[in-house]
């Protein structure tokens, strides 16, 4: 096979990395990407990397997944780095530190990224040789490794090594008085931030060497994370939340155009069938011109009932940032929030604070004599106190993932609810597979309202653009 052969096989492995994670990456992108190898050449490692980004990304949260695939397909070397065979054998951990304590105080990031290689090749080794389970594990070298406790020799190194520059510093900041303390805390910060890129060093060159031996379409499926609009709701960590939170007013303002172009569609109004077989007798009965009834546009009103207990106030969270973020859709949004006790919390919706779920939990009566979920109890609640909120223009919302803890679902208070409103759905992040499972009665839910799986954004995305009325 030939090197460009070769290169064009790379690319369209990257390209269906890509889109297996969520980039929407397709035919046309390819052909811009080839344009872009052919025009930049392999010369220059970096630029390769922004012009095949620049071709392949069309959304903001995709970045970090095209750098891992493209560390993956477009690696920076083959084998064992130079770093790690120039080791001696006499190096072990004590002295693998000190060198990353060193890198850490002078702020080397290509220091950083030599204790990286040779970490890995000394510390994450796993499985057996030439067996299916043979790789590299970066979990294994930073738990070895522990480069979060080499903070404080980190700083020691920059106050024993940084006399000179301490002057300087203090000569430049002489007209605000002098603050040691908080150059000091700059400093901390700028070591803490080193760690955390010497975390996804390793995690990079981990990802390098075990595609290696394990193939790259392996590593990609389990290694690298997917898109923001891919991630797991329930199993988010805290970083990911706060990417899905900066994701809200872009996507709100994608929604709000879709949701606009189907009311003007509907506003055409239904066809007026007496009308329309009029006009049908000057072409012998065939309807070729519909006459359409005259609309009454109205916009529809908005309902969530959210459960913010545990991992489900991630959904609920980033849901109701989403739809207050799209109420200029709506003639009007209430929201409720519940555990056990169903409270209203429009206002603080409404007010947009960044901590939510705390704030909710804080202020609002969501829980009764125990903080276990209780959907039935919940919806009795709505249901006594609530209802009026309900009408004919109506759609309802209920988040959560009908874990019911073996309490009395209260089918009724639900079917009221569905009778009253225009729409009613539940929104469940759980996946169909687990519905029925333990103390889930989402399969009784389903039987009174229309549950959808919304795991994700891109879910989520779907249903508003599709089912939620306008």
């Amino acid at each position: 096979m030939s090197p460009s052969q070769d290169l064009a096989g790379r690319l369209v492995e990257l390209v269906a990395a890509l889109r297996s994670k969520g980039i929407s990456a397709g035919t046309s992108e390819t052909v811009d990407a080839a344009a872009v190898v052919e025009v930049l050449g392999l010369d220059d490692r970096a630029q390769l990397r922004e012009g095949l980004a620049a071709a392949l990304i069309r959304r903001g949260g995709q970045r970090e997944v095209f750098d891992m695939a493209f560390d993956i397909y477009f690696p920076a070397g083959v084998g064992a780095p130079q770093a790690a065979m120039d080791v001696d054998d006499d190096f072990d951990l004590d002295d693998l530190r000190d060198l990353l304590a060193m890198a850490l105080a002078e702020n080397d990031l290509r220091t950083l990224e030599q204790v990286a290689e040779i970490a890995i090749d000394l510390l994450g080794r796993v499985g057996t040789p030439d067996t299916q389970s043979q790789g590299f594990s970066a979990y294994q070298t930073l738990e070895r490794l522990r480069p979060q406790t080499l903070l404080t020799q980190a700083l020691e190194m920059r106050g024993q090594g940084g006399g000179q520059g301490q002057g300087q510093g203090q000569g430049t900041g002489g007209g605000s008085g002098g603050s040691p303390d908080f150059t000091e805390r700059l400093e901390r910060d700028e070591v803490r931030q080193n760690i955390e890129r010497f975390r996804e060093m390793v995690a990079s060159e981990a990802r390098r060497r075990t595609a290696e031996v394990r193939g790259r379409d392996v590593v990609t499926r389990h290694a690298v994370r997917s898109g923001t609009d891919r991630v797991d709701f329930l199993s988010a960590n805290r970083q990911q939340l706060e990417e899905l939170a900066r994701s809200v007013q872009p996507l709100s303002r994608k929604l709000a155009t879709r949701l606009a172009a189907r009311r003007r569609k509907n506003n055409r109004g239904r066809i007026d069938i007496r009308r329309t077989l009029r006009r049908s007798m000057s072409t012998g009965g065939v309807p070729m011109h519909p006459a359409y009834a005259k609309p009454h546009p109205s916009r529809p009103e908005l309902v969530l009932l959210c459960d913010v207990s545990g991992s489900v106030a991630g959904f609920s969270g980033f849901t109701m940032h989403l739809v207050q973020a799209l109420s200029g859709q709506f003639s009007k949004v209430r929201v409720f929030a519940f555990v056990n006790a169903m409270d209203e919390v429009t206002d603080l919706v409404k007010e947009g604070s960044d901590d939510l779920s705390a704030r909710i939990q804080a202020e609002a009566r969501i829980t009764k004599w125990h903080t276990s979920s209780d959907y039935g109890e919940a919806l009795g609640d709505f249901h006594a106190e609530y209802l009026d909120a309900i009408g004919p223009r109506t759609a309802v919302l209920i988040l959560g993932d009908a874990r019911n803890n073996n309490q009395d679902p209260n089918l009724g208070a639900l079917h009221d609810i569905s009778q009253r409103a225009r729409r009613t759905f539940w929104l469940n992040p759980e996946a169909v597979m687990r519905w029925g499972l333990g103390d889930s009665v989402a399969p009784q839910y389903a039987d009174v309202v229309e549950m959808h799986q919304c795991s994700n954004v891109d879910q989520l995305t779907r249903f508003i653009t599709r089912l939620l009325p306008v």
